[in-house]
């Protein structure tokens, strides 16, 4: 059996900051904190500062919270970032529905026991359209949204992208179970051409976990049937297109966040998306990929800031 591998979630971030050329303030305070979301269903999340949330964070499909850890370090304000239902270390659903509506419910569950009032809630991918969910059922808790790098329109995309194209999404379709750490990995970095060797080990060890038998398996719940179950296992869910004429009812700021060298948005959504939220803010950032807060998070932390907290200045004035 291979020797283990060590892991400290909360011991990493100073090699985050020396990555993204942060300056090194100490130890952030960022705490673990669970949240019931439902009859046996808990919601775990990483808890930032000290002050009340400012900002909500909520990850792609097959990801976690540490995916905003970079982005989170260089903004330097209160947050909570999420591992969604299923991702993580949240509890898995007996039904396996991941989808925007049920996870859109469990952040609200968890952000209503927090007494929160954030001024704004960042998505990504999966994570993005739960926000547009959250936004749309819930407006009081998405006072300002960003999406980055998704619309409604994403899932008939996908279908038709290549491995190449997918990157490391492509991983969720793939095996859950892997010998060891060494090979998930490998397969890992394979997939991250625009993300260093020692971000790609991070993110695989903050998700991702040993077997007694010294194999490792992803910590996610999705992407086909658990290991040793049937393919049909998997429910059927509501189409993502369903959320368009959600678009259509948000009221707030919305500013969508494109990577550069992404094909996951096409310019006929973001077509879609204007017809249906006129004065959306849309941004591209170049030299990132579909995952942009990995990619370029310098880049899409000052797009965050500029539009959360310069643009509210802005908008309400002296």
């Amino acid at each position: 059996m291979a020797a283990p591998v060590p892991y400290d979630e909360f011991s990493m971030f100073r090699e985050n900051c020396e990555e993204a050329g942060i300056p090194w303030q100490g130890e952030p305070r960022v705490e673990r904190r669970s949240f019931e979301v439902g009859p046996g269903r808990r919601l775990s999340a990483l808890v930032w500062g000290d002050a009340p949330p400012e900002l909500v964070f909520l990850h792609g499909g097959g990801q976690n919270a540490h995916t905003w850890d970079t982005v989170i370090l260089r903004l330097g304000r209160p947050a909570i970032a999420f591992d969604l239902p299923g991702h993580g270390h949240s509890d898995w659903r007996e039904d396996r529905d991941y989808g925007p509506w049920r996870n859109a419910e469990a952040v609200a569950h968890a952000l209503d026991d927090l007494e929160s009032n954030p001024m704004a809630s960042i998505g990504m991918s999966l994570g993005g359209l739960t926000n547009i969910r959250l936004a749309a059922s819930r407006p009081d808790l998405v006072p300002e949204a960003v999406v980055v790098d998704v619309t409604p329109g994403v899932l008939q995309r996908a279908i038709e992208m290549t491995l190449e194209e997918r990157g490391t999404t492509a991983l969720v379709g793939g095996p859950k179970i892997y010998d060891s750490f060494e090979e998930m990995y490998e397969k890992t970095l394979e997939l991250s051409p625009l993300r260093t060797p020692a971000a790609v080990r991070r993110g695989v060890l903050h998700n991702a976990r040993p077997l007694e038998d010294g194999r490792w398996r992803w910590r996610y719940d999705i992407g086909g049937a658990p290991e040793g179950e049937e393919a049909g296992r998997v429910p059927e869910q509501r189409a993502f297109t369903d959320l368009w004429p959600e678009v259509a009812r948000l009221k707030m700021p919305v500013l969508l966040v494109r990577g550069g060298l992404s094909t996951f948005v096409l310019d006929e959504h973001v077509a879609e998306l204007r017809r249906m939220k006129p004065d959306v803010r849309v941004e591209v950032v170049d030299g990132a990929g579909h995952a942009v807060q990995s990619d370029q998070p310098n880049r899409l932390s000052e797009l965050i800031e500029d539009f959360v907290y310069h643009g509210r200045a802005h908008r309400e004035g002296p």
